[in-house]
């Protein structure tokens, strides 16, 4: 049986959709494949699928290959429109069309401020480095929106669209860390917003049952599917006062 294929992150695409606008900032030309690096010392090339400029800006996009991972974002576009910013201003990031905005404590992004996460936003960061100093960064999905209703997102209080993610910048074909992380956030969620009660359920049905049952709102539910064990060692070190497990067997 042949390796499964990694794919990217959308985090990674959006390095590369930043890395090729600002290149044509500073050249004027389109570079025919764009490199990044990575963290743990990967580098990875992609090819620009959209591009777009004007009177200081320009706009690249890349749409995103999941490898064999069954990822929601599979084949969707993620543009990167950088500008220059105000001298000393650094690196601002900003939501444009399908990118959410985070709305809920206890997400590792500030209240107001856009759904790039910290692995993202290093790497971009990292891979603007020689470009410039000063950047405004406004990341799109056109399909974001649609997408994200797939998506935990808004039960966490990220609203208008998709988070842009991604830790390492590579996806593992049905690694199990993505939902895992997904359910120590929604953990976080419930406890930075003074819920005393959650409830974690295998399914849909399950969790419906849970919520009729015990009277709880959306942001009282976590699927964790069939990682109750994870869920409970996280919970050990992040303590709830009341839990429920709800599930068919």
């Amino acid at each position: 049986m042949s390796e499964m294929r990694k794919g990217w992150t959308t985090g990674a695409c959006a390095a590369a959709a930043a890395r090729g606008a600002a290149s044509f900032l500073r050249t004027g030309t389109w570079p025919d494949l764009v490199e990044i690096r990575l963290p743990k010392g990967v580098t990875a090339r992609f090819a620009l699928t959209a591009m777009s400029h004007g009177p200081g800006w320009a706009e690249a996009g890349v749409v995103k290959d999941a490898g064999d991972d069954p990822d929601v974002t599979h084949g969707a576009l993620v543009l990167a429109r950088v500008e220059k910013g105000p001298s000393g201003s650094g690196l601002v990031f900003k939501a444009g069309e399908g990118v959410g905005t985070v709305t809920l404590s206890g997400l590792p992004i500030p209240i107001g401020e856009p759904a790039i996460t910290p692995g993202p936003r290093a790497q971009i960061a990292a891979n603007l480095a020689g470009l410039g100093d000063d950047f405004i960064v406004t990341l799109s999905m056109p399909q974001g929106r649609e997408l994200a209703r797939k998506t935990m997102n808004e039960r966490l209080g990220v609203v208008g669209g998709l988070s842009i993610l991604g830790t390492t910048g590579v996806v593992m074909p049905y690694s199990n860390a993505a939902w895992i992380g997904a359910i120590q956030r929604a953990v976080d969620v419930a406890r930075a917003n003074g819920l005393s009660h959650i409830a974690a359920a295998t399914g849909s049905a399950s969790e419906r049952a849970a919520q009729k049952h015990h009277g709880l709102g959306d942001l009282a539910l976590i699927d964790i599917g069939g990682f109750a064990g994870a869920f409970l060692k996280y919970l050990k070190r992040h303590p709830v006062q009341h839990v429920t497990l709800a599930g068919g067997f």
